[in-house]
């Protein structure tokens, strides 16, 4: 039971980090199309965000180990 936990945990994480990185990503190139001038700033924010989403299979990660060591 606890090896399916782990696997949902890595997947579902997995899922959100690549939804949200490409959800990110693609509005970054929506504020560069319209506003070609503000590219750096916009850059800038979308390496950030992309960094901070990043962060959720890690999470997913440690929760599996977790899970997988009871």
């Amino acid at each position: 039971m606890g090896l399916i936990a782990a696997a949902i945990a890595i997947g579902l994480g997995a899922l959100g980090a690549g939804l949200g990185a490409a959800q990110v990503v693609a509005k970054t190139q929506e504020g560069i199309a319209r506003q070609p001038e503000a590219r750096g700033f916009l850059q800038t924010n979308m390496f950030i965000g992309v960094a901070l989403v990043e962060v959720v299979p890690i999470f997913a990660a440690v929760v599996a180990f977790i899970v997988m060591n009871r």
